[in-house]
């Protein structure tokens, strides 16, 4: 079996995505960790170098969706973990929580739901569970969506769409304690209101194109 990989869009996450990078190199299961930089100005590089990850530096923005599409591009394994670059209370054990169905043949692709972290984070996934960023992935699952690296912020609804357009098998985790940074808290109350209502909307036109 192919090593397992990590990847991990990251725009703009110095201040958190070390955290994140500290339990994936703490975890017995992942063989190799991609930050893809998506046009990052701060120090997301750096940083993710002094974790010892491989890291992808896009010139320019572009989105979420691209940004993994080009950590896919740089592997071969066959069995992925996606995760946020903000994620705050990631452990191994929750790394191992979102694998292990994968590598059991129990699913083909696990989605990480937030519990107990924090209310704002936790209602959020409540309310669109399937929009969680936080996937382990058989590979054969992503050969046919398209569209991946055209996709914005709606690259999950895209996911969510091709598993059920294909009978594929999907099993929720509850990652408790963990949340992740708000957008409203980086940038500020008004960017990142902004900033939000922009992915939202993303979300939306590409669900209604489809």
């Amino acid at each position: 079996m192919s090593e397992i990989v990590a990847i991990i869009p990251a725009y703009n996450e110095e201040g958190t995505i070390g955290n994140v990078l500290s339990a994936l190199n703490e975890s017995d299961l992942i063989g190799q960790t991609v930050v893809v930089s998506d046009g990052s100005t701060d120090n997301t590089v750096e940083v993710s170098k002094q974790f010892n990850a491989q890291v992808v530096e896009l010139k320019h923005n572009v989105g979420k969706g691209g940004a993994m599409k080009a950590g896919l591009d740089q592997i071969t394994s066959n069995i992925i973990v996606f995760l946020d670059a903000d994620l705050i209370g990631l452990t191994p054990d929750h790394i191992s929580d979102l694998l292990i169905p994968v590598l059991e043949d129990e699913a083909d692709m696990t989605v990480g739901i937030f519990e107990k972290g924090r209310i704002a984070t936790d209602l959020a996934q409540k309310v669109a569970p399937y929009l969680s960023g936080q996937r382990a992935v058989n590979r054969k699952v992503l050969s046919d969506i398209s569209d991946l690296d055209m996709s914005r912020f709606g690259v999950e609804v895209a996911l969510n769409r091709h598993i059920e357009e294909n009978n594929i098998r999907v099993k929720e985790v509850i990652l408790n304690d963990v949340s992740h940074v708000m957008k409203e808290e980086k940038l500020g109350v008004f960017r990142g209101f902004a900033a939000r209502m922009k992915m939202y909307w993303e979300i939306v036109k590409y669900f209604a194109k489809n």
